[in-house]
């Protein structure tokens, strides 16, 4: 592990129970704890290792998520595996990719996602409060695939933040689910997503596994608790939670971009 003092390693891991609470209620985790590993790493670090640190934190935490959601509400986990298989194959192709990748070029990426993010949720005040409208026809789950799986799977292995949030966005559009359950039905897609590109960062060494477990730790009370927190809450808290999130984060990065 890189040479890291203590408190950044503690601030690293309340990111990450942070993080966990996000993701499980709205996705996005990412959003937050990719960044605080790219300022917390020792500056020279490969981006390609926070990446992959990032990948190995989330995967447990989002399936805490996941198996909690199972447990609780209804989803149509068939339909959801099928999404994911696609999603992994779509995420170890980015992940392949994403080794030459520097820091750099991250952040503004990042920015800009954020920003696209906020836009969409600003234009649809309405989206995703409606209830589920009943089982999803063959042309919409091939949908589903296609960009759910495959496209954002991409995304998620080459850049990562984010995936959640996109998840949760494309399940509610194309499949026609409220946010509770397309939430729900994300995490068990991120759970492959995770999978894939953590694959292929491990096999290009590219994963800091001491801290990773350390912080995956936190991930996991903070999934499993928000998970808890969105079945309980409803549909309408999961929006407001992924406006603030969105807000926030936009704030934070357009502040460290251009002012820091």
């Amino acid at each position: 592990m890189p040479d890291i003092s203590l408190t950044t390693v503690v601030v690293l891991c309340l990111a990450a129970l942070a993080a966990g609470w996000i993701d499980a209620v709205v996705g996005g985790g990412g959003l937050l704890l990719l960044p605080a590993l790219l300022l917390g790493l020792p500056g020279g670090t490969p981006a390609a290792h926070a990446l992959g640190t990032n990948k190995a934190v989330a995967i447990v935490g989002t399936t805490g998520a996941a198996v909690t959601y199972v447990r609780k509400t209804p989803v149509d986990v068939p339909t959801a595996v099928r999404i994911g298989l696609a999603a992994l194959a779509g995420s170890m192709g980015g992940a392949f990719f994403a080794a030459g990748m520097s820091t750099d070029v991250l952040k503004p990426v990042i920015m800009v996602v954020l920003l696209a993010v906020a836009a969409f949720v600003i234009l649809r005040p309405a989206f995703g409060t409606a209830p589920a409208t009943g089982p999803a026809s063959p042309k919409r789950i091939l949908a589903a695939i296609g960009l759910a799986g495959l496209g954002i799977g991409f995304y998620d292995g080459l850049i990562g933040p984010g995936t959640g949030t996109f998840l949760v966005l494309a399940l509610t559009a194309v499949l026609h689910l409220d946010l509770v359950s397309a939430s729900a039905t994300a995490k068990i897609v991120n759970c492959c997503t995770n999978a894939g590109a953590l694959a292929m960062f491990t096999w290009q060494g590219a994963v800091l596994w001491q801290l990773a477990g350390l912080m995956a730790v936190f991930n996991l009370a903070g999934g499993m608790f928000g998970a808890r927190t969105a079945l309980k809450k409803g549909s309408g808290f999961v929006r407001v939670v992924l406006l603030t999130t969105v807000f926030g984060l936009v704030v934070k990065m357009a502040y460290e971009q251009w002012l820091a």
